[in-house]
């Protein structure tokens, strides 16, 4: 009996140490969540300049509260203006093509960034978003505050699910 207790006991112990773990990777903000690649002058990366999420809560952020066609109501967005993450990697060109988790990708002119208060979101309402919640980066305009914004050119812009950005 006391053989099995303490097999009972190292399993438990192995069961219970090794969530921790899991449990972090899960919540890992170092883990990188954006690469910039193109014509950019700065990287440091070999595919670029790869940001985790504390590198982009490091940046000035922007916040705004707007109507999408996403959600019912009007959400307070939050994160870096795009144009302070173009500026950190040294982007020069005309077009962004945006790249979402599932491959989607979605080209937006350079000069929107320079435009509008384009913010790369990484909170809604205060809270980080998740995977489920078009996160963890979203694409935003601000809709209502900038009426040109309101029509499917821009909606179309907002890509949700970020993970990458060329510049050309």
């Amino acid at each position: 009996m006391p053989a099995f207790c303490r097999l009972i006991v190292s399993l438990s112990l192995l069961f219970f140490t090794a969530l921790p773990s899991h449990a972090d990777e899960a919540v890992n903000v170092d883990k990188p969540i954006l690469t910039l690649s193109g014509a950019i002058s700065h990287t440091n990366s070999d595919s670029g300049y790869a940001f985790d999420m504390a590198m982009l809560e490091q940046l000035p952020q922007y916040s705004f509260t707007t109507s999408t066609p996403w959600f019912p109501e009007p959400h307070k967005f939050s994160g870096p203006l795009m144009r302070d993450i173009l500026a950190k990697v040294g982007a020069q060109g005309d077009t962004l093509t945006a790249i979402a988790l599932n491959d989607y990708k979605v080209s937006i002119p350079m000069d929107n960034s320079t435009r509008f208060n384009l913010i790369v979101a990484t909170h809604k309402d205060d809270k980080r978003m998740s995977v489920r919640d078009k996160g963890p980066l979203f694409v935003l305009y601000p809709f209502d505050n900038e009426s040109e914004t309101q029509s499917q050119v821009y909606y179309d812009r907002s890509i949700w699910q970020l993970k990458a950005i060329h510049i050309e």
